[in-house]
């Protein structure tokens, strides 16, 4: 079941859901709009191949910064984080959608990691794409997506209680960390 605004707003006063900053007017019909942080990572455009099993490789040709807007060129991708900071209780998940006037400048939110798991603390990375073909200036603090939340059965194991909770608790942009995976053959 997809949470509507009063849900919404009851789960986060009552501390179901945690947001941080919490704004009120920021929750929609089906939603609550997330605003971009001010942080920000990229990777400078070469010929070095990125091996998701060597951590080396992930973190080589990185540049990052901390700023109040940046410029999205044209098929440029990186990561961002969100301003909010998130907890979801182990009976919520949600789903991370771009806004409708940021996606017809062209910017996607996220590429394929739009899930957040039941039990997840942190800000959201973003993996932000500019499709346009033409720049595209972003601003911290800007609404720049929505959160879906659906209220699921209990999870038995929630994403805070993973021995392997890659992400939780992250405060920056994150790079992968796949490299922390076991290699199958």
């Amino acid at each position: 079941m997809i949470l509507v605004d009063w849900q919404i707003e009851d789960r986060i006063t009552r501390g179901f859901i945690k947001v941080e900053p919490y704004n009120p007017g920021l929750i929609q019909p089906n939603s609550l709009d997330i605003r971009l942080g001010s942080h920000f990572v990229w990777y400078v455009p070469g010929d070095a191949v990125i091996d998701p099993y060597e951590e080396g490789s992930v973190c080589a040709g990185v540049e990052e910064m901390e700023a109040d807007s940046i410029v999205l060129h044209s098929g440029q991708f990186l990561l961002a984080k969100t301003l909010e900071t998130i907890e979801l209780p182990s009976d919520v998940v949600a789903s991370i959608e771009g806004k409708s006037s940021i996606a017809r400048l062209g910017i996607e939110l996220h590429q394929t990691g739009g899930w957040i798991d039941a039990g997840f603390r942190g800000t959201i990375t973003l993996e932000m794409c500019n499709v346009n073909s033409r720049p595209v200036r972003v601003y911290a603090g800007m609404p720049i997506g929505q959160l879906v939340f659906y209220r699921t059965d209990r999870a038995a194991r929630p994403y805070n209680m993973k021995r392997d909770a890659k992400y939780m608790d992250q405060r920056q942009a994150t790079l992968s960390r796949y490299h922390e995976n076991a290699r199958r053959s």
